[in-house]
């Protein structure tokens, strides 16, 4: 093992698992959840939801999963070549195989996790806004919700 590899081999393997906690879904911590104590009748921001639409889309562009996963694939195979041939010739061609494995793994994940949703709220005052958002946590249709930062948060 070459010790002068060994920083770039950790960074490597630190952006690969950078890339796998940043598709993981999970729901925010909002401080929204649970009740309504501290919002009595007249909360601005709250309402109920009438409807929900799936499919409105994600916020995040399309090809940015392919683009994160072929440059994390990429940057993997490339430091895993260099260890196991001296072939510049072997290394590249698992550089582009591990950038088109990436990037094709990174489009699923970003598929599957990127469905959005548009969600219709009837304000307290009347109103009636839809936010889009990636994922519902336990809001339904009739769920009292309060909006804010283009977000609907369970009450």
């Amino acid at each position: 093992m070459n010790v002068a590899r060994t920083p770039l081999r950790i960074a490597a393997i630190a952006l690969v698992a950078a890339a796998a906690v940043g598709c993981a879904s999970t729901a925010p911590s909002n401080g929204y959840s649970g009740g309504s104590a501290g919002y009595g009748a007249s909360c601005m921001d709250c309402g109920t939801v009438t409807r929900i639409e799936t499919g409105a889309g994600s916020r995040v562009p399309n090809a940015t999963g392919a683009i994160v996963g072929g440059l994390v694939g990429a940057v993997a195979a490339r430091e895993i070549a260099k260890d196991r041939t001296d072939s510049e010739g072997r290394q590249n061609t698992a550089t582009v195989a591990g950038a088109a494995a990436g990037a094709a793994i990174g489009n699923a994940i970003q598929n599957r996790n990127g469905i959005g949703y548009a969600i219709y709220v009837r304000m307290s005052d009347g109103r009636e806004t839809v936010v889009t958002q990636d994922d519902l946590g336990d809001i339904r249709v009739g769920s009292s919700v309060r909006v804010a930062n283009g977000r609907a948060y369970l009450r």
